[in-house]
């Protein structure tokens, strides 16, 4: 997995968003084989492929051309309520009544420059200059769902309850994002939003889109007691970020798809994803199972079945987990496959997004297809080591002063999650700037000087600095990664590939007419 950065523009620049989207949209449309993504934002398009099936230079050289004439812009009117908490700090800090913040906000008719962050939350332009404030000094950890704020230049509508840092001015009375909908998101990139103050109901927030059948075809498993977060994941969704949804799929992809090779399965088929303590599960039918990743061995009726191989689950049997060495993911792959149901490409859950959920206690999982395999397969797993090491390659917003601070001590693990892995060490110069795409395992450093290396589960778009990036091949090790555990970082790549392949492109030196 690589990826690079098309600069079209800098700054606020509708001309530069039109060429940015009207490019990711021909690239959607007939996607290349190996094109895992193409995220637009207010100036770039990030693209992201697998160089084992699409190089950087041919990529480069099957670019369309984009249209200049994009989609006909649509005009869609959004009734706000205007009950921010931060609204009279707002009319303080700028000196104006809170009539006139309020006329002022309604006035433009704002842009929809991108998607992302969550799903669906609109990244809008340009504010009113004389309303415009920084980012609030200190996030908050839950902003409501459907809350309109705004930060510098930007205005937006939080589709669901998430983080944010920036001012918030009302709430919206209609949702912009409900994965229940036939089309799940009202607004599209390229769109113009007015704002109309109005009063009414909140919209509710949306229920998690059930992605496991309810009737399974072949019932394989029931989970009697469910772990702290069971879930299961195929190989992710793809060529969605510039919806905002997720990547998701298994945070160690490697674990995961030797756990299906135990048994016979595709690369990608949906398994079970068991993190730090597992469920317990009893067998409707007799099963091969296959298990992989680190931290939790099996228990099959007490018997103990460490990672690394495939075995027979007898109906009726029961499986529990029980923490075991460094780790905490084990991937539970079954013979066949489970049944799932899908959600624009995947049967993966993107959790922020309410797009399926956790296991939960009296859940029956199916299988796929009824296919025989032997038990048996093995295939003995190294341990992880410690400390942990990771290679590090050049991020969007690479300093050598960031560069340096990285390579030059031991980081220790603050918080870890299918979001995202925070860290505490050396301090490290961050900063913020207009949201763009963010790259799987970019690391991301505000202001506050404190590390997020980002994961399957990340938003789309971020607006903080991104130094550097973890190297596609290590990723995997952040799946297993633990509060306290210490991690190092080395250099992944040499100053001549730096600038052979850099992560930023201007337009104008790789347009497809002067590469043919």
């Amino acid at each position: 997995m690589e990826g690079f950065y098309l600069v079209f523009g800098e700054g606020l620049s509708e001309e530069a968003n039109r060429w940015a989207q009207a490019l990711a949209r021909a690239l959607l449309k007939a996607p290349p084989q190996g094109l895992l993504e193409a995220v637009p934002a207010y100036g770039t398009l990030y693209l992201e492929y697998d160089p084992r099936r699409l190089s950087r230079r041919r990529l480069l050289r099957l670019l369309p051309l984009p249209e200049e004439e994009g989609l006909e812009e649509r005009v869609v009117e959004v009734p706000l309520r205007y009950d921010g908490e931060d609204l009279p700090e707002v009319a303080a800090r700028t000196g104006l009544a809170l009539e006139e913040v309020k006329r002022r906000h309604q006035a433009p008719l704002y842009r929809v420059y991108a998607l992302g962050f969550t799903p669906g939350f609109p990244f809008m332009a340009p504010v009113d200059e004389a309303l415009r404030l920084p980012r609030r000094a200190h996030p908050r950890p839950r902003v409501p769902a459907h809350a309109v704020a705004m930060a510098g230049p930007q205005t937006g509508i939080y589709p669901l309850p998430s983080p944010g840092g920036w001012h918030l001015l009302g709430t919206a009375l209609v949702a912009v994002y409900d994965p229940h909908r036939e089309e799940p998101f009202l607004l599209r990139p390229g769109d113009r939003v007015r704002f109309r103050e109005a009063e009414g109901p909140t919209p509710p927030e949306p229920e998690p889109l059930e992605l496991l059948p309810q009737d399974p075809r072949l019932p394989a498993f029931r989970v009697e007691e469910p772990g702290l977060l069971d879930l299961v994941v195929d190989g992710g969704r793809f060529r969605v970020g510039h919806l905002g949804l997720a990547r998701s799929g298994p945070l160690d992809p490697r674990s995961a798809g030797l756990a299906n090779r135990l048994v016979g399965n595709l690369p990608g088929a949906p398994l079970l994803e068991v993190a730090y303590r597992g469920p317990v599960l009893t067998a409707l039918r007799d099963l091969v199972v296959g298990l992989a990743g680190y931290g939790l061995v099996a228990l099959l009726d007490g018997e103990e079945i460490g990672p690394g191989q495939s075995f027979l689950w007898p109906k009726g049997k029961t499986l529990s987990f029980r923490p075991r060495g460094r780790g905490v993911r084990v991937y539970l792959a079954v013979a066949g496959g489970l049944e799932v149901q899908s959600f624009l490409g995947s049967a993966s859950p993107d959790l922020r997004g309410r797009v399926g959920r956790a296991l939960r206690a009296g859940d029956v999982l199916g299988l796929g297809e009824d296919r025989p395999a032997r038990p048996g397969m093995a295939f003995p797993q190294l341990s992880l080591p410690l400390p942990l090491s990771l290679r590090l390659l050049p991020g969007p917003q690479f300093t050598e002063e960031a560069w340096r601070a990285f390579l030059s001590g031991a980081f220790r693990v603050v918080r870890a999650d299918r979001m995202g892995v925070e860290l505490l060490g050396p301090e490290v110069p961050g900063g913020e700037g207009l949201s763009e795409a963010t790259p799987l395992g970019g690391v991301q450093v505000p202001p506050s000087g404190r590390p997020l290396v980002l994961l399957a589960d990340k938003g789309s778009l971020g607006g903080y600095a991104k130094p550097v990036r973890v190297h596609p091949e290590d990723l995997w090790l952040l799946g297993q990664v633990w509060p306290g555990a210490e991690l190092k970082f080395t250099s992944g790549f040499n100053r001549e590939q730096k600038h052979k392949m850099p992560i930023r492109l201007p337009w104008e030196r790789v347009n497809p007419q002067r590469l043919r």
